[in-house]
């Protein structure tokens, strides 16, 4: 991706939406488990600790991933497969927590299992693009410190909009799974709308 200023905002309106959708989704955590495991202290530890696991995996394998050269499509690809991933906690949640819950009678691990199976693989995903971005924004080394820190806010602004409006507002005003769907199409969007603009200076070159 040439570093053009319009580029440079598609990045990082990108990385602030999935800063935003990781927080949405991390916060319904525990209210979708609930049901089987309850709204426990540990339940909320089990979400927290599997999206952080999942995260510094995601951070290792995007970094790895963005060595050479990146490339948009590559970066396009992780928001369409982290809504992809997202779908099975909309449509299998009940399906994947049932069994555990039968099989396994404390539900701090219980809830710690099914955070796995529910949240570890699109969290991952998620946490990818901000390694990516960093390296998309970046074209001298001089400049990698300030385009680092310029994106970990906007992605963290973006996590803190998320939190808020997430449980001061959509829980209020949606359930949970018009919620999820809503992150999950802005991921889809994002994925499109960057490959139809990588597609169009390909074109006007």
């Amino acid at each position: 991706m040439h570093s053009t200023r319009l580029q440079k905002k598609i990045v990082i309106a990108a990385a602030f939406v999935s800063g935003f959708c990781i927080m949405a989704i991390e916060m319904l955590g525990a209210r979708i488990m609930s049901p089987y495991f309850g709204g426990s202290l540990s339940v909320w530890g089990s979400v927290l600790t599997i999206f952080m696991l999942a995260l510094s995996c995601g951070y290792l394998i995007g970094g790895r991933l963005s060595e050479g050269q990146p490339k948009p499509k590559t970066y396009a690809l992780f928001f369409i497969a982290a809504a992809v991933a997202s779908l099975p906690i909309v449509f299998f949640a009940d399906g994947i927590m049932q069994p555990i819950f039968m099989a396994i009678e404390d539900p701090r691990y219980g809830s710690l299992i099914a955070s796995v199976f529910l949240f570890f693989i699109p969290t991952t995903i998620l946490g990818m693009i901000s390694p990516y971005s960093i390296r998309l924004l970046v074209e001298h080394e001089d400049h990698s410190g300030k385009m680092a820190g310029q994106l970990f806010f906007v992605s963290t602004f973006g996590s803190a909009l998320g939190t808020l409006g997430t449980a001061f507002y959509f829980v209020l005003w949606f359930d949970v799974n018009e919620i999820l769907l809503g992150t999950i199409l802005a991921l889809l969007f994002v994925g499109v709308a960057i490959l139809t603009f990588d597609l169009a200076a390909r074109r006007s070159q």
